[in-house]
């Protein structure tokens, strides 16, 4: 048995700042942080836009109240206004913190961190690297997380979360590289997981974004909180689903239909191409739904709108948003300079996921906490961005509560003995798992299976939903949830066994998309990136809550938790 005083799972950024604070609060405290992928390799490093904070370099009137605001309307109104204060007080010295060590910032002229606009801010405020931030950010992290004594185990894959007695003890880990099992025993045990972009058939998130965490969460007993908010980032390069950063119309693109018209005018008219990501997403589809959508010929009805970046000139595109340009170059062979690129909305970020509170402490009920139990970053929900985030709050929420949840986990394990806990029923499990799916006679390869459950979760839990469609998409979930019995493996070696480790993500991906379908199902309303088509408006009265879901086999239970309200009162949304 493997033993640590904490376990970290997840190498992004709010696993690695989490890992750093404790080494810093604690350096003979004993920290392993596991990943299944190397933590350069995870998804944090292709954040591209920039990271939120009131530094007043680009706008000397900007405050923290502004940027609380902004957040707070962006999210619906379902943000947790405690959690919102934390998050954009702390801002600037994260990010001053992130610049000591040694992450490279773009820069005005006078030498000051540069900061530009965003969408749904209403100041200059989001600090960049280019437009490779996530980048710039993670590998000065694992890097200062290297001279601290992390044991790193990389290219390991959790399979469960040990909790007995409503107490966390550790986790199952599986090594890719060989098949070996390990349990991991330890005081505390955090999630940084990432999110689940997968569960769809088009998105921005890599291949590794399965919510491996948020389901080995929800099979342990814990809820899962505000699942039916699923971000639809309204530039994804079509057809490839890759992102195109709001970076891009933060430095003046525009978003045209077939007519040519700079159609945001009808949608936001004050913020145009600079609205939130699900208003713009909205009006990227109804323009489509409208016929005004463009074909790859030029002509109108098809299935994307232009991002046009002709007018901001060479010099800007190429020093401003490079990667943007490489990647419409690398995939679609466009010249952004000369020529428009196709967009449509691509799933692209959780706001929902592991109910955290603002220790990042997980939360059982909405008045109990599990114990040992931490969770940051995308993979929990502390509940900063409610029904919608605003670009550049996500690396802003990681580096912001990986840190404070570093600090409660240092504090937390202090004068606490490790847990007793016996190994043998857990190796034995896990064997006998793993061995099952090596056996399997199916007649179902496993991209088969992911491919038609992407299919249904995006036809049936899209953009615009409807209790019609999304009951549908229930009863279709289950059907191919069946199918899952009937997957056969090709390889049935233990080197470096990827088809394990894709069966694997597959349940994750089952147990996540029958979450949000069940979570959308209930919120009978529309808030935020969740539109309901037979139910419109914003529902205050009825539903001013975060859903809390329980995942069992035999079905998920819906409960409720109230909003935090402490700076703002509800009111309505406009741009």
């Amino acid at each position: 048995m493997i033993e640590h005083d904490v376990i970290i799972v997840g190498g992004g950024l709010a696993g690695s700042r989490a890992a750093l604070e404790i080494a810093r609060t604690d350096p003979s405290l004993s920290i392993g942080l596991v990943a299944k992928t190397h933590p350069i390799r995870s998804h944090s490093v292709a954040a591209q836009g920039g990271i939120a904070a009131v530094l007043q370099n680009a706008d000397p009137n900007d405050t923290w109240e502004a940027h609380a605001f902004d957040t707070v309307k962006g999210s619906d109104y379902l943000a947790d206004q405690d959690a919102v204060e934390i998050l954009t007080r702390e801002a600037p010295d994260v990010v001053i913190d992130l610049e000591h060590m040694g992450v490279l910032f773009s820069r005005f002229p006078d030498g000051r961190i540069a900061q530009r606009a965003f969408g749904g801010h209403s100041h200059h405020r989001t600090c960049y690297a280019a437009d490779k931030t996530g980048h710039a950010i993670l590998h000065e992290l694992i890097c200062n997380l290297m001279g601290c004594g992390v044991t790193i185990y990389d290219e390991w894959y959790v399979l469960q979360l040990i909790l007995e007695e409503g107490q966390t003890k550790g986790v199952v880990m599986y090594r890719i590289l060989d098949g070996a099992l390990a349990i991991v025993r330890a005081k505390a045990v955090m999630f940084a997981t990432g999110g689940y972009g997968r569960v769809y058939n088009t998105t921005s998130n890599d291949f590794a974004s399965t919510g491996d965490g948020l389901a080995m969460t929800a099979i342990a007993g814990v809820p899962l909180e505000d699942m039916e908010f699923v971000q639809f980032h309204p530039t994804g390069l079509y057809p490839v689903g890759v992102l195109i950063s709001e970076a891009v119309r933060g430095e003046g693109a525009y978003l045209i239909n077939s007519e040519g018209r700079r159609f945001m005018e009808d949608y936001a008219p004050s913020r145009m191409e600079l609205a939130p990501r699900d208003i713009t997403s909205r009006a990227i589809t109804r323009e489509i739904r409208a016929g005004r959508g463009i074909n790859p010929d030029g002509s109108a009805g098809g299935p994307f709108v232009y991002l046009d970046l002709r007018h901001m000139g060479e010099e800007k595109i190429m020093s401003r948003v490079p990667f943007c340009w490489e990647e419409a170059h690398r995939l679609l062979g466009i010249n952004a300079v000369h020529q428009p690129m196709p967009v449509r909305p691509t799933v692209h970020y959780s706001m929902g996921g592991i109910p955290v509170n603002t220790q990042g402490q997980v939360r059982s009920s909405t008045d109990d906490l599990v114990e040992g139990f931490f969770a940051a970053g995308e993979a929990a929900c502390v509940s900063v961005h409610g029904a919608n985030r605003l670009g550049s709050n996500s690396l802003l929420e990681c580096v912001v509560y990986g840190r404070r949840t570093g600090a409660a986990i240092a504090q937390y394990v202090q004068n606490r003995k490790r847990p007793d806990l016996d190994e043998t029923p857990y190796l034995a499990d896990a064997t006998r798992q793993i061995q099952a799916l090596l056996d399997q006679t199916g007649s179902y390869r496993i991209a088969q299976i992911r491919q038609q459950y992407q299919d249904c979760m995006t036809q049936y839990c899209g953009v615009f939903r409807s209790e019609e469609v999304m009951r549908a998409g229930i009863a279709r979930l289950k059907e191919i949830q069946q199918l899952y019995n009937q997957v056969y493996l090709d390889d049935k070696g233990k080197c470096w066994n990827t088809e394990v480790i894709e069966a694997l993500e597959l349940r994750s991906l089952m147990i996540v998309g029958e979450l949000i379908l069940t979570a959308a199902l209930n919120r009978k309303e529309s808030r935020g990136s969740h539109s309901r088509e037979d139910y419109p408006n914003r529902d205050d009265a009825s539903f001013l809550k975060h859903t809390l879901a329980y995942y069992s086999p035999a079905g998920i239970d819906i409960g409720y938790m109230p909003v935090t309200i402490t700076l703002f009162q509800p009111q309505e949304r406009k741009y």
